[in-house]
């Protein structure tokens, strides 16, 4: 359960536990698996769609012996108003709903008696259709209630909320899907011992952290839940930030330093509650134009959750970054393979597999 961050990951990222190390690549296997089925051949009529059955995503994806059995297929939907000319667009720049990931739930004895538990594992994949890297560029932050509309209240960005709580005439919403699917499995599996883990990268990272507080908000008596992202932008406000850790939400954020995409979105972003009244004097510095352009946009930001921070500049030794890379899945994971702590950052024979990552392709 530590792994999973019931005492915050406290004493296991630097120096990073192995058992960790584990738990945190066999999460982005999952994720790896969601990029796997998407069909992201343009010219396919099944474009966004998954390729395989619930019952073969995983098998044909690399990840058969993990133990788990997808449940759900999950889509996402964005809520950007297409113009009629788009008809006479390819079909590619047309997609409103695509395939962004799974729901799986393990059942093979041996892993839960590992575990200590049954774990529910939701992964998610990063940015892929045209609508989806749309939905990125609205970068200012919403309230994710509709019931509470308060200045200080829980905001996410603008794009993430789309794809999350959109729904067309063909596809139910993300927010939807979920929420009844998490309850049908808390409901089939009630009589033993619980844990949900949301997993993605990029994108998905963000989308993995509102599901997590809709899931907790929504769900009464919800197990313990934990979050594991890779690449996630930012993602919301300091009041989305407190409800998460209200709700004993837990969240382990790995980044990569030189990755940009965990840079934005965000004009200012506060640190921690440390800061609060740090950020109080740093916006005072500020004329009173731009302060007061600064609020009403609604651009400020706060981290959230625990990180395990890595480099790829440092580990890698390279003179220039590709921010491809950088921000790739593959590279991440590398990365988690390869990190020893801060003050040893590599270990012994990964130099060359590290490298090697720099090579393939993003998957975005």
């Amino acid at each position: 359960m530590e792994f999973h961050g019931t005492k915050n990951w406290e004493g296991l990222l630097d120096p990073l536990d192995d058992g960790l190390r584990g738990e945190i690549i066999r999460y982005g296997s999952f994720v790896e698996a969601a990029y796997k089925s998407f069909d992201f051949d343009p010219s396919s009529p099944t474009y966004a769609s998954c390729r395989y059955t619930k019952s073969s995503i995983l098998e044909r994806s690399g990840v058969h012996r993990s133990g788990y059995r997808v449940t759900k297929h999950l889509h996402a939907t964005s809520s950007i108003p297409l113009p009629r000319w788009i008809e006479r667009m390819p079909r590619w720049m047309q997609v409103q709903s695509s395939w962004v990931g799974y729901v799986a739930v393990c059942d093979d004895e041996k892993e839960i008696s590992r575990l200590g538990r049954r774990d529910i594992v939701i992964a998610l994949r990063g940015t892929a259709t045209c609508l989806e890297w749309l939905e990125n560029l609205r970068a200012t932050l919403t309230h994710c209630n509709s019931d509470d509309q308060k200045d200080d209240g829980p905001m996410v960005e603008t794009g993430v909320q789309s794809l999350y709580s959109s729904s067309s005439i063909i596809s139910p919403s993300l927010q939807q899907l979920l929420r009844e699917e998490i309850v049908r499995l808390l409901r089939m599996y009630s009589d033993a011992p619980l844990s949900l883990t949301i997993t993605g990268h990029s994108l998905g990272a963000s989308l993995a952290i509102l599901a997590a507080y809709d899931i907790k908000t929504t769900i009464k008596h919800s197990p313990h839940l934990s979050v594991i992202s890779f690449g996630g932008p930012r993602v919301g406000n300091r009041s989305f930030r407190h409800h998460l850790e209200e709700q004993g939400t837990k969240i382990l954020r790995i980044v990569n330093s030189d990755d940009i995409i965990t840079k934005v979105p965000g004009f200012f972003v506060e640190e921690n509650d440390d800061v609060e009244h740090e950020e109080d004097d740093h916006v005072a510095h500020l004329t009173g134009w731009i302060q007061k352009h600064v609020t009403d946009s609604r651009w400020v930001y706060a981290n959230i959750g625990h990180e395990l921070r890595l480099s790829s500049r440092d580990l890698l030794k390279l003179s220039s970054i590709n921010v491809a890379t950088c921000h790739d899945l593959k590279t991440y994971l590398d990365l988690v393979n390869g990190f020893v702590s801060s003050s040893c950052p590599l270990r012994a024979g990964a130099s060359r597999m590290l490298k090697k990552a720099t090579t393939i392709p993003s998957l975005q």
